[in-house]
This record gives C-alpha cells, structure tokens and sequence, in this order.
C-alpha cells in the first residue's frame, strides 16, 4: 500500500497566514502519483481511525492512523459503503457489494450488524437474508435497505426508526432486517441519528423515526414509527441526511432543508430549527449535495464547492472555525469527484483519485500518521496520492474513522 505523502512545503498568505484555499490549491499537486499504467498496489477496501468496536473491519479493534485494509472486502466488490455509529457508543459499518448482498462489521450492542446477534465483529460478514439489495444507509446505530422499490430496516428502534409500526426498549434493538410499512416505488434512502428518509419514484420525500428537533419535517415534534410524507417538497431528485437536520435537492438544482439549526445547518440564515422545510439561502445550481453530522457541502454545477453548518473544529474548509449559517466557497476546493463530511472531519476525493482530508484529527481520522495537532483547520492534508485506485468515500458522520474504496 502507498502511502500518503504530507506536504512539506509552508504555504502563506499575504499576510503570512495559512489559509485552506491555499493549503488546498497546493495540496493538487503534492501526492506522488504511482507509475504509469501500473496497477493499485492493494486492492482492498481501506480504512483509518478509532476502532474501539472493530469498525475499521481489520480484525482488531487496535486504532488506526494510516490506511490500512478491511478484511478481505476487494474495492472491486463493493457498490457503497457507510459508516454510522458515534464515538462514544455503536461505531459499525455496511457495505453493499455489486452482487446485491451486504456485509457489515463493527459495533453490535443493538443489533446494527443485522446478523441475528449483538456481538460484535471487527470483521465483514453477511448480513442475515439480503439479496437483491440496490441502496444502504446507517444511522447512528441502525440501518436501511433498498430493494425492490421496498425497504427493510435493523439495529436500534426506540424512536421507531426502523418503521415497521413498532418500538424497541432502550436497551434492545432489532437484529434482523423488517420491512418498513407501507412504502413502495421507493428509490433513494437516507439515515439520520435516530430517524430515516426515503424517496418515492414520484419525487415526494417520507420521514419516520426520532423527531426531537423536527427533522422529520412534518411540522411537529412527534416521532412516528411509520412512513408520513413531508409536505412542501416536490420535484426531489436527492436526498441526504444529517445527525438531526435533513436536506433534499429539488428539481430546479436548490435545496430545502429542516431539523435542528444550531450551528446553522439549515443554511437559512438563523440558528433557529425548523420542522418544516425552509429554502437554503443562496444556493442555486447544486449538482450533488453532502450532509455530515452538522453541516452540508453543495458541488455545483461549475464544479465549485460552498458549505454550511458546524465548524468549531474547521471542518468546512473555509480556513476558519466560525460555524457558517449560509453557503460559503470553499476557494482552491475544485476537481472533486465526491465528498464525505463526519461529525468533526472531512475527506475529498479528486478527479486524479487523491484523497484530501481536513477538519479533526484527533483520532487519527485523516489518515495522515499523525494526531498532533489535533485538527486541520487552516491545512489539509494528503490521506491518499493520485491514482490510488480510490473511487468513493466514507466516513462515520457521528464517528472519527473513515474508509477509501
């Protein structure tokens, strides 16, 4: 395996200030491609970070701070993977491989691994019945399947998270998939914390789960076991979900958003929540749209990157730490092929397979063999050089590890 070479080269502003457009401008051109017309040197999935659970899918449950391989789980095999969990508690992982099924590893207390069992592993294995699977998401310690136009869900369901009319104890989760009632002709998903999304063929958007903040976005607080639509979103053609705030992307390329607003995740100008969905302000042409715990990150059309949301720990890569309650460019951000924003950290992926994180690091979770200092405010580092083989990202959005496939 290659690894990443940090830059060494100081880089200053007029004014002899760091500044993430800088460091992010520079940071293109540092990784040491490999040969060309060579081959990846290691075909696996990777992974990097806290380990506490064996979310890294390694075999151990020994931290990380470099990248280093999953298990027997090959980049070529897989079509997505998330990361969901928290920090403290529940940090797991899915995968949905190209032939339809799914494995998972990592934290079980709830039965999030979907396997029938709440032990946990710190290696992939298949999850219990699944075939045919199109989509995947986790939240915080449960998960949702797409198949068929139908969903299935497991792990944790004291909020009734998992849809199927019912609720878990505190204490207790569901082990094996269930199917979500009365939902169909579904074709997109998404999971918050403790509440979850689904996108109907006909662009209207379905809530259910935990509903503390009104991140279901029905117009109240209530949780709900079952599917109920969101009223005033039409036209969605995406949808991405945050902790505790919800964000969709309409058919004229902007974005509605609603849920829990402190650090300025609905992107409306306030702080306020909102448990109906308002307009993200100053935000047109979105072609791919990012939530991480308490912020977004918008890809436009031009290939320009803006963000908002939570930035105590620099996270949105504006060279900043001030949270940000409207969209704000992140300059020298261009070439990104994907993104995937955590809780306190960031990655992006580059048109050359670079792989660039920012943000945390607390944990070891940038990948760059080093947790001192413990955030990447003002300067990204390089987790991945070009050509790496890598073509999409994960990481916990309420957790401090990340994966590169």
């Amino acid at each position: 395996m290659q690894k990443a070479r940090r830059t060494r080269r100081r880089l200053r502003g007029v004014c002899g200030v760091v500044t993430a457009a800088a460091a992010l401008a520079a940071i293109a051109g540092t990784a040491v491609p490999a040969a060309a017309g060579t081959a990846s040197p290691d075909p696996w999935v990777y992974s990097w970070g806290q380990n506490a659970s064996g979310e890294l899918g390694n075999g151990s449950v020994v931290p990380q701070q470099t990248p280093g391989s999953v298990q027997g789980l090959a980049r070529e095999d897989v079509k997505s993977l998330e990361a969901g969990g928290v920090t403290t508690t529940g940090p797991f992982a899915v995968a949905l491989l190209k032939n339809g099924t799914v494995k998972s590893w990592g934290n079980n207390t709830y039965g999030q691994l979907g396997n029938g069992t709440t032990t946990a592993r710190s290696f992939p294995a298949a999850v219990a019945g699944l075939d045919g699977i199109r989509s995947i998401a986790v939240g915080c310690n449960h998960a949702l399947a797409l198949k068929n136009g139908r969903v299935m869900a497991w792990g944790y369901n004291e909020f009734g998270q998992l849809g199927d009319g019912t609720n878990s104890a505190k204490s207790t989760g569901v082990a094996r998939p269930v199917a979500v009632q009365g939902l169909d002709k579904v074709k997109a998903i998404a999971a918050g914390c403790h509440y979850s999304l689904a996108l109907r063929q006909d662009g209207t958007v379905w809530t259910w789960g935990n509903n503390s903040h009104g991140q279901l976005g029905n117009g109240t607080t209530t949780d709900r076991n079952t599917p109920q639509q969101v009223a005033g979103v039409q036209g969605v053609t995406a949808l991405s979900a945050g902790g505790l705030h919800a964000s969709v992307v309409t058919g004229d390329h902007k974005v509605k958003t609603w849920g829990y607003n402190v650090h300025g995740e609905l992107g409306n100008d306030s702080t306020t929540n909102s448990s109906s969905p308002v307009d993200v302000q100053h935000l047109e042409g979105v072609a791919k749209l990012y939530a991480g715990a308490h912020g977004n990150f918008a890809v436009l059309e031009d290939g320009s990157v803006k963000a908002w949301g939570r930035n105590n720990l620099g996270q949105l890569g504006d060279g900043t730490k001030t949270n940000r309650t409207t969209p704000v460019a992140i300059e020298g951000l261009t070439g990104v092929r994907e993104l995937a924003p955590g809780r306190d950290h960031t990655l992006a992926l580059r048109d050359d397979q670079s792989v660039i994180g920012w943000g945390s690091n607390a944990s070891g979770e940038l990948g760059d063999g080093n947790t001192v200092p413990t955030d990447r405010a003002d300067k990204p580092v390089t987790v991945l050089p070009a050509h790496s083989g890598v073509n999409h990202l994960a990481v916990g959005r309420n957790s401090s590890f990340s994966f590169a496939y």
